[in-house]
């Protein structure tokens, strides 16, 4: 019994001394590995772009003709008309794409240092409610110069308070950016809301600022009041790409953004770069808040973003953080919120369909963003058999 007792425990640690050190049993590979790509050459970027737009032009043309039993060739005909249809409307697209374009650039400086400001919304509004106070309440006693100086010189301000304030919050007391500035636009909503209400008065809406007298509107340029907002975006789309690239400021943002310890031991003050990369981008999404007053709507609503506050979040982010990369997708988005809305009135679609038709075009471009960093790396079956 006892030879038995002992064989059988030998055979019992045998076998478990061959299932750990069996070499015939492999842990099954993955049938797919994603690994990150190193930096891709700009042919290659731009082939994987246009190859995602291609793609979705033939996802939409299926939805156009199964769903609408529209002719897929005529929308996308009414689509480009809802920017090049004439010179008017390109004009106003021009006019749009400044608008998103101004308030990109102010989110790029936030973004690359990873500072995630998610409250440029409320920081136009309250460089716009500030200058159309200033525009009612000033209007009729300041001579024009010096009233255009102090509507922009107070939107600045007010937008850089709007930004400073979860900037200093975060590097005292690490709070969560996101939710602080996301939350502030929600008090800037409402300070609007306020301040229309007393300055409509009696009035059902508020209306056009200083309609009979015009004080406080920006000049016409070339016929257009907006064009001024075109100069400003202009200028500063080649003064953002410069003092990211080229100044020893847009270096320590770039320090911080990739990892703050290493910033500290370069003798970077965190603290510092944090709340002055935040007051530049809420003084100029204030400024932005003022050109859209004075120089496209002349009044004020809670409206006055029209949402590009988050829109040009995407716009930041894909172009990543270059100025000059921005101009043409803040182009592309535009183009595809005109072209919606175009499709919509021609065909007496409802908005959904619509947005559903331009929502697959930018589905494409933004998971072409994957490709772009990432390869795929499937399992080698010959080598498993």
């Amino acid at each position: 019994m006892s030879d038995l007792k002992d064989t059988k425990e030998n055979t019992e640690n045998t076998g478990a001394a061959t299932n750990v050190t069996d070499p015939q049993k492999k842990v099954k590979e993955p049938f797919v590995h994603i690994v990150k790509r190193d930096a891709a050459g700009l042919k290659r970027n731009i082939l994987v772009r246009v190859i995602a737009i291609l793609l979705a032009l033939v996802v939409d043309a299926l939805f156009i003709y199964f769903v609408t039993g529209l002719n897929p060739l005529s929308v996308y005909g009414v689509m480009f008309g809802g920017t090049f249809g004439s010179s008017l409307r390109f004009l106003w697209a021009i006019r749009d794409l400044s608008a998103l374009l101004i308030i990109g650039i102010a989110l790029a400086p936030a973004f690359k240092m990873k500072f995630w400001n998610i409250g440029a919304e409320g920081q136009v509004l309250v460089g716009g409610v500030v200058t159309a106070i200033i525009m009612v309440g000033l209007g009729p006693k300041l001579p024009p110069v010096l009233l255009f100086i102090v509507m922009i010189v107070s939107s600045i301000l007010a937008g850089a308070i709007w930004g400073f304030i979860p900037a200093y919050f975060k590097s005292k007391w690490n709070t969560n950016e996101t939710l602080f500035t996301l939350m502030m636009n929600y008090v800037a909503t409402q300070i609007t809301l306020c301040a229309v209400n007393i300055m409509r008065g009696k009035a059902s809406s508020l209306g056009k600022l200083n309609m009979s007298t015009h004080e406080g509107w920006f000049p016409k340029v070339f016929g257009q009041r907006y064009m001024i907002n075109i100069f400003v975006a202009i200028v500063l789309t080649i003064a953002m790409y410069y003092y990211l690239k080229r100044t020893k400021q847009g270096y320590e943002i770039t320090v911080v953004g990739e990892s703050e310890n290493t910033a500290r031991y370069a003798g970077i003050s965190v603290r510092k770069v944090m709340i002055r990369t935040m007051i530049i981008s809420g003084a100029i999404c204030g400024l932005a808040g003022c050109l859209q007053v004075a120089g496209t709507d002349q009044t004020i609503s809670a409206n006055t973003a029209s949402g590009n506050g988050f829109t040009a979040i995407i716009v930041a982010w894909l172009a990543k953080f270059n100025t000059f990369t921005m101009v043409l997708i803040s182009f592309l988005l535009i183009f595809l919120k005109k072209g919606a809305n175009e499709i919509a009135s021609a065909y007496q679609l409802n908005d959904f369909a619509a947005d559903i038709i331009t929502g697959i075009i930018l589905f494409f471009i933004l998971g072409c963003e994957f490709f772009v960093n990432y390869k795929l790396i499937f399992r080698n079956k010959r080598k498993e058999d």
